[in-house]
């Protein structure tokens, strides 16, 4: 085996006493000088890369500043007119509402001698021995019979005057133009009841409380009838209600077109433990 010198590398002692013309011993020669060139290569492409943006922008010239005019709409010319363009089509008329309307004829004024001769009415005397017709002429005062008037005469036409129809006393109203009220008003109503309502034992014992509501029906004459429970509380208390509602005095009527009529009346009665 030959000696190796010194200075002899690694690649020398590797590739001692071999055949060193195969190509791995050249690519191992100059490995370090290929990774330092492709090292600053590669840096000096990545430098270019990122500063290739700036270069660009620096390198373009800026644009030009257009200035802003202000334009007056109002101003501008109207756009040329096409004469071969056929006129744009009218718009659609504007329907307008209809409203009801009723025919008059104005007075129409005529000179005097245009104007025609009213005849007078006949008189009183005239009609005795005569018969009202369409003119005058002269007849045969020996005739046994006198000339019959028409039948359609052309005298004014009666005119009837419509009378509202009075209502049904068996009618019962909900809603009238006047209702009816207690005597007093509704604070005399509130003391009646205040006064007369009678807690029922077994509502106290249960302690219910609550509104009773009771419909009645207040007569022409102001009494009342027909008194019923529409939503009671029980324990006593919805015959109670209807009890103190029974024993009421006369109410003031309801009225209807000026007549005193039947209406049903609802009235929550309240049951408040203290």
């Amino acid at each position: 085996m030959a000696e190796t010198p010194n200075d002899a590398t690694l690649d020398d002692v590797v590739f001692a006493n071999r055949n060193q013309a195969y190509g791995a011993y050249d690519l191992r020669k100059g490995y370090s000088k290929t990774v330092t060139r492709a090292l600053i290569i590669g840096a000096i492409l990545f430098t270019l890369g990122v500063l290739l943006p700036t270069i660009i922008t620096a390198l373009t010239p800026p644009p030009e500043e257009q200035a802003m005019v202000e334009v007056d709409l109002m101003k501008l010319p109207p756009p040329p007119i096409d004469p071969n363009e056929p006129p744009p089509p009218p718009p659609p008329p504007v329907e307008v509402p209809k409203v009801n309307t009723v025919k008059f004829l104005p007075p129409e004024v005529k000179p005097d001698e245009e104007v025609p001769e009213e005849t007078p009415p006949p008189k009183v005397e005239e009609l005795k021995v005569a018969v009202a017709a369409e003119k005058t002429q002269e007849g045969d005062p020996n005739a046994e019979e006198i000339i019959a008037a028409p039948e359609a005469s052309a005298g004014p036409t009666k005119v009837e005057v419509a009378v509202e129809a009075a209502p049904k006393e068996e009618t019962i109203f909900t809603v009238v133009e006047q209702q009816p009220e207690f005597p007093g008003g509704m604070a005399a109503l509130g003391q009646y009841l205040g006064k007369n309502i009678r807690y029922p034992a077994a509502a106290q014992r249960a302690n219910v409380s609550g509104r009773v509501f009771v419909s009645f029906v207040v007569n022409t004459n102001g009494s009342i009838q027909d008194v019923q429970v529409l939503k009671g509380l029980g324990f006593g208390t919805d015959e109670e209600a209807k009890r103190v509602v029974e024993g009421m005095p006369k109410w003031r009527p309801g009225k209807q077109s000026g007549r005193p009529v039947r209406v049903k009346y609802n009235l929550p009665i309240n049951f408040t433990l203290e």
